[in-house]
């Protein structure tokens, strides 16, 4: 059964006349009527009264006519949505990211990628860093926006994905200041443990910290207190006074220039990373591309 014969048979029922009938429907008289008798046959039984003068409808013609324009109605109106959704869309692009990146380079991009993204919408989806990674593969996100690091393995097959280099930050032990603008707790002081705030294990963040901790000889006397899987969670234990712990710079310099919070060690105790941004090398929505070339431009 097809949508234009139930829009027949409703035009047939108000016009009384199969030539009027085909003219407002733009077909010739001999195909419009073969498609109300196709119409009937799918219904298994007539629906017109055949003979001379009007037409008139078999009284399962006029049950099926309260039908068939819901029918039509309901039909019209998911064609339109469906439509539009389609529509979206392809106006929609889709970006698969941490949580903490989401924060502070996805926070950087949106007011100066807006005119680039014409009208259209950024879908930001946060995950762990694997997850990101299969939404791309399962071509369930255009863009994938990951750490970079010796320590974090981001296995994508080069003949499939591209990617660019999009910023770079690091990894600073931060305490809470006190009223003179030091750290309330500081490495190498009074040679005691400092009461640490600890990523979960599963996190990227948590690897690239433990990793530094591992491998580095001058690693600090810590005492681990809290574990999350929250970067910011920790901002705010750390802006408490609860400890210490690894943020990102890009999150936490303002507070540092405020003397708010304040570094715990030097240099050595920073872990720098890199921020990538990958893509299937097929061809994208053009909301999509827009984005990938401004970046690409930077």
């Amino acid at each position: 059964m097809q949508l234009k014969w139930l829009e027949d048979f409703i035009v047939l029922a108000q016009e009384r006349s199969y030539t009027r009938a085909a003219e407002l429907r733009h077909v010739t008289h001999p195909a419009f009527g073969r498609r109300i008798r196709a119409l009937e046959a799918w219904a298994g039984t007539p629906l017109v009264e055949r003979g001379g003068g009007p037409v008139t409808l078999t009284p399962a013609g006029q049950s099926f006519l309260e039908t068939a324009a819901h029918m039509a109605r309901s039909l019209a109106q998911s064609h339109e949505e469906l439509q539009s959704l389609a529509g979206r869309q392809a106006r929609t692009v889709t970006l698969a990211t941490g949580r903490t990146l989401a924060r502070t380079v996805v926070a950087d991009w949106l007011v100066r990628l807006q005119p680039v993204l014409q009208g259209g919408e950024l879908c930001i989806r946060t995950r762990a860093l694997a997850d990101t990674v299969a939404l791309l593969e399962r071509s369930e996100a255009d863009f994938s926006l990951v750490y970079h690091h010796p320590a974090l393995a981001v296995r994508l097959d080069a003949r499939q994905f591209l990617h660019l280099t999009v910023a770079s930050d690091r990894l600073v032990p931060i305490s809470r200041a006190t009223a003179q603008g030091h750290a309330l707790h500081r490495f190498g002081q009074d040679h005691l443990p400092v009461p640490y705030l600890a990523y979960a294990p599963q996190l990227a963040l948590g690897r690239l910290v433990e990793d530094h901790l591992s491998q580095n000889p001058n690693a600090p006397r810590l005492q681990r207190v809290v574990e999350c899987d929250s970067a910011d969670a920790h901002y705010e234990y750390v802006q408490k006074g609860l400890g210490v712990a690894w943020l990102p710079w890009s999150m936490v310099h303002a507070d540092c220039q405020a003397k708010r919070l304040a570094p715990a060690g030097d240099a050595r105790m920073e872990v720098r990373f890199d921020v990538r941004l990958y893509r299937p090398k097929r061809r994208l929505g053009p909301s999509a591309e827009a984005l990938w070339k401004a970046l690409a431009q930077r």
